[in-house]
């Protein structure tokens, strides 16, 4: 089935067939170069996703400039870890400053991480006490927007 979706040149599908090919899951060989072409072609064809894991794959690989870069486009097109990714990148290279922008955005739409990762920089000094509390409201926001009663209920099923 996913084959059949890859041959179509579905991005979503090339991207997870690239995840498989990067662990070697479903009776696929262990293959990092191919998965890196997948999820190149996955990023090509629009995956926010694909965008992500190279990102990952090229910061662990001592290609930084070039994570960055695909975090980056992730980043804008809404993906939130990417963004929080950022913030950890700019905190390594000590733009604090940046680090928090990035940080920010994230805690807003929900990364815990980063809301984390604020109060820490509060804590330091690196951040104000304004940048704290409007983070934490906007976690707060972002986590009420993404409950409800039918959540709640999955949650108590395990499902």
């Amino acid at each position: 089935m996913i084959q059949k979706r890859v041959s179509k040149g579905d991005a979503e599908a090339i991207n997870h067939l690239a995840g498989q090919y990067f662990k070697g899951y479903l009776g696929l060989t262990k293959d990092i170069p191919r998965a890196i072409e997948l999820w190149i072609e996955a990023a090509e064809l629009g995956s926010v996703e694909a965008h992500y894991n190279l990102g990952f794959i090229y910061s662990v690989e001592e290609d930084k400039p070039r994570g960055i870069r695909h975090w980056q486009e992730a980043a804008m097109k809404g993906h939130v870890f990417s963004r929080h990714m950022l913030g950890n990148s700019e905190f390594n290279e000590g733009n604090c400053k940046l680090a928090v922008q990035h940080w920010m955005i994230s805690a807003k739409l929900g990364c815990e991480h980063s809301l984390d990762n604020i109060k820490k920089m509060f804590i330091d000094g690196e951040a104000t006490k304004a940048h704290y509390a409007e983070a934490l409201r906007g976690y707060g926001d972002a986590v009420e927007e993404t409950t409800s009663h039918q959540r709640e209920k999955a949650k108590r099923l395990c499902v």
